[in-house]
């Protein structure tokens, strides 16, 4: 990067974005990471069978959804045990897997070929962030316009998203809308080990039983055990990396996490309006669940951006504490790691001289 004659003055913690509830929509599309990609980039492990037969059932179910011949069977993806569901009128598929194996690019391509006018795509948290800001029937009215709604990283964290998410699903599938969504949970233990999910266990299995579950198996290609083990930078060489550097920001990680809890988490894609670099010091274990959850929210904003970052102090490694990872939210901080690991990767080359 060139540095540029004015010293980097940008802060995130100086942003309080207001967001209109019109860009709330207009933001549903696939995001900047995967604007450019397809089912022609996707690239199946051939050691996993899984893969390729997640690619064919959902290039059946865009040619479904865009008038092209409706599928005669087929997929399933090697999820053997589960019960193979009569076609229905309605698209309702939901890719199962570990973390880095395409999830997400797999989803946006669908997306992308069903078209931006005729799809709605975000993750879960985005949705449920979308109801509060619109209200419910105004969000059931608005993505009832489309063939699709595609939902990223399902998951249900307490039980008012579950009965919310139940009912809004409910209701577009009712009035015609295909789904599909991903998730590394199966969608009858959404919930599981984080609220009484047995009290809420008719909405889940409602959830469960509109979707064709399409097992995709594999590795994680961004190699998350070796990109977490990484050692932060020295917080002065965050300093200089951005000092002067257009689209940087620079923070301290503890006023970052506090600043987070003053923004809702529907702002905090806006948070990141114009950023082109993170620079982040003083990064340290975190104590506070919700801090952590929240930082789960800006990683995954960080990454649909494609925003590389700067970590100084411990770095990535230390975050999540062992009772975080082995807890309800496991999932989560895994998923925030590999993808902050990642991210992490593409700073630390990005202020790494060549050899």
């Amino acid at each position: 990067m060139t540095p540029s004659t004015t010293p980097t003055t940008a802060s995130l913690t100086e942003r309080r974005p207001e967001v209109a509830p019109d860009r709330l929509l207009a933001e549903r599309v696939p995001p900047r990471h995967f604007a450019h990609e397809s089912f022609d980039t996707y690239r199946p492990d051939t050691r996993y069978p899984s893969q390729q037969a997640a690619v064919d059932r959902l290039r059946e179910v865009a040619a479904t959804l865009t008038g092209g011949s409706r599928p005669g069977g087929g997929g399933g993806g090697g999820l053997r045990w589960f019960r193979r569901k009569p076609p229905a009128a309605v698209p309702a598929v939901y890719l199962d897997g570990g973390f880095g194996v395409g999830k997400t690019h797999l989803l946006a391509s669908l997306a992308t070929a069903v078209g931006p006018e005729a799809s709605s795509y975000g993750t879960f948290v985005e949705y449920t962030n979308l109801v509060g800001a619109l209200g419910f029937r105004p969000t059931v009215d608005a993505l009832a316009t489309r063939r699709l709604v595609c939902i990223d990283e399902f998951e249900l964290d307490d039980p008012g998203d579950t009965v919310l998410m139940s009912r809004l699903l409910r209701e577009l599938t009712d009035r015609g809308v295909a789904l599909a969504a991903t998730s590394n949970t199966l969608p009858e233990s959404l919930g599981e080990g984080r609220f009484a999910a047995d009290d809420f266990l008719r909405e889940i299995q409602d959830l469960s039983g509109r979707f064709e579950v399409l097992r995709i198996d594999g590795q994680d290609y961004r190699q998350r055990s070796t990109v977490t083990d990484a050692p932060g930078l020295d917080d002065a060489a965050v300093r200089a990396a951005v000092d002067g550097v257009a689209g940087a920001t620079l923070d301290d990680f503890g006023a970052l996490c506090a600043h987070l809890a003053t923004v809702h988490p529907s702002r905090y894609g806006a948070l990141l309006d114009g950023v082109d670099l993170v620079g982040l010091t003083g990064v340290g274990p975190l104590r506070d669940q919700d801090v952590a959850l929240r930082l789960v929210v800006l990683v995954d904003r960080l990454y649909d951006r494609d925003v590389p970052v700067l970590l100084g102090g411990a770095g990535e490694s230390v975050l999540f504490s062992e009772q975080m990872l082995g807890g309800g939210y496991r999932k989560k901080y895994f998923r925030a790691l590999s993808r902050l690991g990642a991210l992490a990767e593409r700073g630390r080359a990005e202020v790494t001289p060549a050899p």
